[in-house]
Protein backbone atom coordinates (compact mmCIF):
# COMPACT_ATOMS: atom_id res chain seq x y z
CA UNK A 1 0.00 0.00 0.00
CA UNK A 2 3.05 1.99 0.45
CA UNK A 3 3.95 2.45 -3.33
CA UNK A 4 0.59 3.35 -3.88
CA UNK A 5 0.49 6.14 -1.32
CA UNK A 6 3.78 7.24 -3.05
CA UNK A 7 2.17 7.10 -6.52
CA UNK A 8 -1.18 9.03 -5.77
CA UNK A 9 1.87 11.73 -3.74
CA UNK A 10 3.30 12.16 -7.22
CA UNK A 11 0.53 12.40 -9.63
CA UNK A 12 -0.52 15.35 -6.67
CA UNK A 13 2.43 17.13 -7.18
CA UNK A 14 2.11 17.45 -11.06
CA UNK A 15 -1.48 18.33 -9.96
CA UNK A 16 -0.38 21.45 -7.99
CA UNK A 17 2.53 21.86 -10.23
CA UNK A 18 0.31 22.47 -13.20
CA UNK A 19 -1.97 24.23 -11.43
CA UNK A 20 0.36 26.68 -9.78
CA UNK A 21 1.20 27.43 -13.82
CA UNK A 22 -2.47 28.52 -14.27
CA UNK A 23 -2.93 30.56 -11.33
CA UNK A 24 -0.68 33.02 -13.15
CA UNK A 25 1.18 34.16 -9.92
CA UNK A 26 -1.86 33.25 -7.39
CA UNK A 27 -4.03 35.25 -9.26
CA UNK A 28 -6.51 33.32 -10.06
CA UNK A 29 -8.56 31.70 -7.13
CA UNK A 30 -9.73 28.10 -8.60
CA UNK A 31 -5.86 27.28 -9.60
CA UNK A 32 -4.71 28.61 -6.63
CA UNK A 33 -6.85 26.80 -4.17
CA UNK A 34 -6.74 23.54 -6.38
CA UNK A 35 -2.77 24.06 -6.01
CA UNK A 36 -2.80 24.35 -2.23
CA UNK A 37 -5.10 21.64 -1.72
CA UNK A 38 -3.04 19.11 -4.06
CA UNK A 39 0.12 19.93 -2.10
CA UNK A 40 -1.44 19.22 1.21
CA UNK A 41 -2.65 15.96 -0.33
CA UNK A 42 0.81 15.30 -1.76
CA UNK A 43 3.16 15.94 1.45
CA UNK A 44 0.05 13.67 3.66
CA UNK A 45 0.60 10.84 0.99
CA UNK A 46 4.37 11.20 1.05
CA UNK A 47 4.06 11.09 4.63
CA UNK A 48 1.93 7.91 4.71
CA UNK A 49 4.61 6.15 2.35
CA UNK A 50 6.81 6.80 3.81
CA UNK A 51 6.06 4.73 7.46
CA UNK A 52 7.44 1.80 5.30
CA UNK A 53 9.88 2.87 2.55
CA UNK A 54 13.29 4.46 3.19
CA UNK A 55 14.01 8.52 2.69
CA UNK A 56 15.88 8.62 -0.25
CA UNK A 57 13.80 6.26 -2.26
CA UNK A 58 10.83 7.76 -1.57
CA UNK A 59 11.65 11.30 -1.94
CA UNK A 60 13.67 10.80 -4.96
CA UNK A 61 10.51 9.00 -6.94
CA UNK A 62 7.91 11.38 -5.01
CA UNK A 63 10.08 14.05 -7.25
CA UNK A 64 10.84 12.23 -9.83
CA UNK A 65 7.72 11.32 -10.52
CA UNK A 66 6.72 15.41 -10.20
CA UNK A 67 9.51 16.04 -12.92
CA UNK A 68 8.33 13.89 -15.26
CA UNK A 69 4.63 14.38 -14.73
CA UNK A 70 4.93 18.22 -15.22
CA UNK A 71 7.57 17.94 -18.52
CA UNK A 72 4.85 15.43 -19.89
CA UNK A 73 2.40 17.88 -19.13
CA UNK A 74 4.83 20.90 -19.76
CA UNK A 75 4.98 19.44 -23.84
CA UNK A 76 1.28 18.21 -24.26
CA UNK A 77 -0.52 21.11 -22.68
CA UNK A 78 1.82 23.91 -22.47
CA UNK A 79 3.19 23.44 -25.94
CA UNK A 80 7.07 23.33 -24.44
CA UNK A 81 9.76 21.81 -26.55
CA UNK A 82 10.29 18.19 -26.45
CA UNK A 83 14.01 18.12 -27.66
CA UNK A 84 16.25 15.29 -27.80
CA UNK A 85 18.39 16.67 -25.06
CA UNK A 86 15.50 16.75 -22.72
CA UNK A 87 13.66 13.14 -24.07
CA UNK A 88 17.11 12.00 -23.24
CA UNK A 89 17.34 13.30 -19.81
CA UNK A 90 13.52 12.22 -18.82
CA UNK A 91 14.31 8.64 -20.00
CA UNK A 92 17.61 8.84 -17.62
CA UNK A 93 15.62 10.31 -14.77
CA UNK A 94 13.26 7.08 -15.37
CA UNK A 95 15.80 5.00 -15.58
CA UNK A 96 17.19 6.12 -11.90
CA UNK A 97 13.47 5.85 -10.62
CA UNK A 98 13.50 2.14 -11.92
CA UNK A 99 16.65 1.48 -10.42
CA UNK A 100 15.71 3.56 -6.87
CA UNK A 101 12.42 1.04 -7.12
CA UNK A 102 14.41 -2.21 -7.92
CA UNK A 103 17.15 -1.78 -5.04
CA UNK A 104 14.24 -0.90 -2.47
CA UNK A 105 13.15 -3.85 -0.41
CA UNK A 106 9.53 -3.78 0.22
Amino acid sequence: MHWVYLLGAGILEVVWAYAMKLSHGFQRPVPTTVMIIAMIGSVVLLTLSMRHLPLGTAYAIWTGIGTLGAFVLGVVMLGEAATATRLVAAALIVAGLVLMKVGTEG
